[in-house]
């Protein structure tokens, strides 16, 4: 913007001067007065919209204000733009708990589902079209009641638990469910389903199952229903209590109607659990699908009929060939014990024979090996005695599995070194596995 050249300095107007006219300039200042100035600020273009529309500090303001509330109109107009009653519009503001807050803001086609954004940009427009000091500036000389009951539609729909519980009685949210004969013309869950959407909105648990339509599962139908006979609301009735006096000299009166707004609560609470499962009941004596799912249980249970009295014929087919097939395996299985006793007969008999031999060889290795002393010493009957009793002592602690690798690592040794070797890393073995002790052989193992 340009500089602009003036001779006299903009006026500061002294207390109780309200109009520019009244603003008479004293003298002429000198030339060595005069400055070039930058128009800076607000206050600057609001005196130069004033000198180029020729206004008064008052119609200024006020055509601002109508400006201003234009504008805001205007912004929310596709969002914001219900109509205002006339009878609203003279409600009284202390009966503010009759009032319908949402349609106070302008809200109604919202109300439980209108954001707090929403709800902030609707008492916006709504203080800038009724705050007494814009009626003023417009020449309006009407109380400001109205103006309060939208304060105090703003502080009860921006108080998460005051809007809940104004929500909890909010009957124009409510949905009239559809008459007997609404419903036999069609339509059924196009009639229905907005009751529930707005019934769900009391729901504890989120999301609420939907209706659904014809091509609902049965499973689908039964959960919806068993969801709704056993629904957990969050609905209360505080709003509707009656106030508590506030006088602390009269307790036994505060304490009198607290009782009575609780014994209030739980009646409301009732009649509302008692009107929300008629309306399921009336619904689901409406639906269609409930018939064709009997319908159909119907047919199950006499196609599973048919199918028991064919299952139970097929079953004593089943059992005649099962005893028969029975019997014929028990003649076999008795003929493969009776080789199978046999075979066992024969290879006990065998293994009774190795174990004989093995023991034969351990017995014999220590009396090739000279009792396990060096050739030429003779063995006397006491070292006799102790060798066959080690060997002994190792047979009685060994499986014949292990008697019979003994004995092929023994068989064949005749001296007395080596076949000592052998005893000794059998007697190690055993003593490392628990079965005795080192100091119970005499002679094997030293």
């Amino acid at each position: 913007m340009a500089a602009v050249q003036i001779s006299l300095p903009l006026p500061v107007l002294p207390q109780g001067w309200t109009e520019e006219k009244d603003f008479k300039p004293i003298g002429q200042l000198s030339s060595a007065t005069q400055r070039n100035i930058e128009p800076v600020g607000p206050h600057f273009l609001a005196h130069a919209r004033r000198k180029r529309h020729k206004r008064t500090f008052s119609e200024d303001e006020r055509i601002q204000a109508q400006e201003n509330v234009k504008k805001i109109d205007d912004d929310d107009a596709g969002e914001i733009s219900e109509p205002e009653d006339p009878l609203m519009l003279q409600r009284d503001a202390k009966d503010w708990k009759g009032q319908d807050h949402y349609a106070v803001l302008g809200l109604s086609k919202y109300r439980y589902k209108a954001t707090e954004s929403q709800i902030k940009r609707a008492h916006r427009k709504k203080d800038l079209r009724h705050h007494p000091d814009k009626k003023a500036a417009a020449g309006s000389s009407e109380d400001d009641s109205f103006f309060k009951c939208i304060q105090k539609a703003t502080e009860v729909l921006l108080d998460p638990v005051k809007r809940r519980q104004f929500d909890s009685v909010d009957e124009a949210a409510d949905v009239e469910p559809p008459s007997k004969k609404q419903a036999q013309k069609g339509g059924f869950f196009k009639l229905w389903n907005p009751v529930f959407v707005a019934e769900g909105r009391f729901s504890k648990i989120q999301p609420v199952p939907r209706l659904g339509d014809d091509n609902s599962t049965k499973e689908e139908v039964e959960d919806f229903y068993n969801f709704w006979y056993n629904f957990d609301s969050w609905r209360s009735f505080e709003y509707q209590d009656e106030d508590v006096p506030d006088d602390n000299e009269n307790r036994d009166q505060k304490r009198h109607v607290e009782r009575k707004n609780n014994n209030a609560r739980k009646k409301k609470k009732t009649e509302d659990t008692a009107r929300l499962r008629a309306l399921v009941d009336e619904c689901l004596q409406g639906d269609e699908r409930i018939k064709k799912f009997k319908k159909q249980e119907r047919a199950g249970k006499d196609k599973r009929r048919l199918d028991r009295e064919a299952a139970e014929k097929k079953e004593k087919e089943d059992k005649i060939k099962a005893a028969e097939e029975q019997e014929r395996l028990r003649k076999e299985a008795e003929e493969a014990s009776k080789v199978e006793r046999a075979e066992g007969r024969k290879a006990k008999e065998a293994a009774k024979n190795a174990v004989k031999k093995n023991k034969r060889v351990l017995k014999g290795s220590v009396k090739d090996g000279n009792y396990l002393l060096p050739a030429g010493q003779e063995a006397g009957a006491k070292r006799i005695d102790e060798v066959l009793n080690d060997v002994e002592a190792v047979m009685a602690k060994i499986e014949p599995e292990e008697m019979a690798l003994l004995a092929s690592k023994l068989n064949g040794l005749k001296v007395a070194e080596e076949i000592s070797t052998v005893w000794s890393e059998e007697v190690k073995r055993l003593v490392d596995a628990g079965k005795f002790k080192e100091v119970d052989m005499k002679v094997l193992g030293k």
